[in-house]
């Protein structure tokens, strides 16, 4: 098994759970936004091989493939407004060269695409038959069209190239290995509560996301990885709520006496988000069994014991 993006949040997880499965894993990253400390507990595994490698340069992978996961891409919009050109480069050059080593070793492949595809929707809940309602000259166009390009492209070599393809849709996922800064709201929430610091809730808060336990989200991606269907399929829990909401709830899990602040919300920044999730049911007989609660608490008892805190800080 090939990884790409394997020392990320997402990967690093996914790199686990194929170990745990007997799987032997091959992870590439360039370690421009994921982090050895994902991965250290792995090193020393002989099952395990982690590569140092730019996406956009010449990949090489020896042996035997049998599937390739491609996870290679800024995914927070820290990163991508910080790093526009090289998340288009990964988008395009990077899925390029991920195919074509699939198809060199005859193996699977599946994209790790995004609820992004869909913008700020038109239709609610989004369905893989939607087509989305996408800026592409926004300051988010440039991780939503990357994405969108690589479903195109990976669907190309699919329909011209023979190559054994699937598509998932990802939608917001948490849990441990978040990085703190990484400008998603619950890892922002919960390092600012933690802090004892005001959670910036952008707007009025009433803006909704859907959000799923890492766990979760890889049981779905194996699913579809190990089967023979192409999607996209999304994956992503549809237990919607609202970012204030989400806001109150980190406040109640970590204890903290923290206050809102409001803050403008950003450009093109999404209404509404919420998975259709028949299809994953299914196609793959997957569903979410995290409850939102639950994760939540899991997460902020990860970030306490991984995440310096000031000594003033709610314990």
């Amino acid at each position: 098994m090939v990884v790409t993006g394997g020392a990320g949040f997402l990967g690093s997880h996914l790199c686990e759970r194929l170990l745990a499965d007997g799987h032997r894993v091959t992870c590439l990253d360039s370690l421009l936004t994921g982090t050895p400390a994902n991965i250290a507990h792995l090193m020393e595994r002989p099952e395990f091989t982690f590569t140092r490698c730019d996406l956009t340069g010449f990949v090489h992978v020896a042996g035997d493939v049998d599937v390739v996961l491609h996870f290679a891409s800024p995914a927070s919009p820290v990163d991508y407004l910080r790093l526009p050109i090289q998340t288009l480069k990964v988008g395009a050059i990077g899925t390029w060269h991920s195919l074509g080593l699939a198809k060199e070793k005859n193996a699977r492949f599946l994209l790790a695409s995004t609820s992004e595809v869909y913008g700020d929707p038109q239709v609610h809940p989004q369905p893989e038959t939607y087509w989305g309602h996408v800026n592409p000259i926004g300051p988010r166009g440039v991780y939503d069209e990357a994405k969108r390009y690589a479903e195109a492209l990976t669907t190309a070599y699919r329909g011209s190239e023979g190559v054994d393809t699937a598509i998932v849709r990802i939608f917001n996922t948490y849990g441990p290995r978040m990085r703190p800064d990484d400008g998603r709201a619950i890892p922002t929430f919960v390092r600012q509560a933690l802090a004892g610091d005001p959670l910036t809730v952008a707007g009025d808060g009433s803006q909704t996301r859907s959000v799923c336990h890492v766990s979760d989200t890889v049981d779905g991606i194996l699913r579809l990885a190990f089967s023979d269907h192409a999607g996209p399929i999304n994956i992503g829990n549809p237990d919607e709520r609202s970012v204030l909401c989400i806001a109150q709830d980190v406040i109640a899990a970590t204890g903290s006496d923290s206050t809102i602040e409001f803050v403008d919300r950003p450009v093109d920044d999404p209404g509404v988000r919420r998975p259709d999730t028949t299809l994953a049911t299914q196609v793959l007989g997957w569903k979410p069994t995290v409850d939102w609660r639950g994760g939540l608490m899991s997460t902020v008892a990860w970030f306490r014991q991984a995440v310096p805190v000031p000594r003033s800080a709610p314990r």
